[in-house]
């Protein structure tokens, strides 16, 4: 059941971008001009063009994302921390797997934030929790934490502070294979260290799996400007949309999952 979930989240979530849509509409046109209806097809070059258009001059996902990441506090006061848990996302394994060193991503402030926290918390554990979560299997499923577990020790972190889940392939997994890696207890304070727009349905997710004393550490903001004040950028754009899209579609996707 597990498998079949991993499959159908990535493939809505492949479904819920702008530009799956966007190819929509095109394969509408090319079909409508192979049966002959001209005018239909003009009217939905009309509505690609528009849109298209609108997301290149104003950030309209900074609107949807907004609501997300507004959830929970930013950097919410904590005296003492148990462990910091930094949900993987933020690895660029491409070109990690191709030159080594550390290859962060957009979403590389949860790195940045695990390492901070960790020095201001010298008594918690730093656990990663995350490995290789694409449709082509997990081979080399390990690539994420030995980046990270590497970088952290380079910059200072002890190794034995450091905890590693390696397995899991998406936030439920997360969720799941970290409480029974590290056997929370009822007590202490744990801090979840993931994306803004993702928090919501990391925290639920945790929750779900039975984990207690969650104290959110939101990072990797995306909202903040205007989406009416223009600027000439599609590709900051379409991500801004799609990173509400996804967590949209995940946060309805989880819910009728049961995770």
């Amino acid at each position: 059941m597990s498998n079949l979930f991993f499959i159908a989240s990535k493939t809505i979530g492949m479904a819920a971008r702008a530009e799956t849509w966007l190819l929509v509409v095109l394969a509408f046109v090319f079909l409508a001009l192979w049966r002959g209806r001209i005018g239909f097809a003009k009217s939905l070059i009309f509505i690609a063009f528009a849109a298209t258009l609108a997301l290149t001059i104003y950030p309209l996902g900074s609107a949807l994302i907004a609501p997300l990441e507004s959830q929970y506090p930013s950097q919410p006061a904590v005296d003492h921390v148990d462990f910091i848990i930094v949900l993987g996302g933020d690895e660029d394994l491409a070109p990690y797997r191709r030159w080594g060193g550390l290859q962060l991503n957009t979403a590389g402030e949860r790195f940045v934030e695990g390492l901070a926290l960790a020095r201001r918390f010298p008594q918690a554990k730093l656990v990663y929790t995350g490995g290789t979560s694409g449709l082509g299997g997990n081979s080399g499923h390990d690539d994420p934490s030995a980046m990270m577990v590497q970088a952290w020790v380079d910059l200072g972190v002890a190794p034995e502070r450091i905890v590693v889940e390696s397995a899991s392939r998406n936030t439920a997994e997360n969720a799941a294979m970290t409480r029974d890696l590290v056997k929370p207890s009822a007590e202490g304070v744990r801090l979840l260290v993931t994306s803004a727009a993702h928090m919501p349905r990391a925290m639920r997710s945790f929750e779900r799996a039975g984990w207690v004393g969650l104290v959110a550490w939101p990072v990797d903001y995306r909202s903040g400007r205007s989406p009416w004040v223009a600027e000439w950028a599609l590709d900051a754009h379409l991500q801004e949309l799609n990173s509400a899209l996804r967590e949209y579609v995940g946060l309805l996707a989880y819910q009728l999952a049961g995770h």
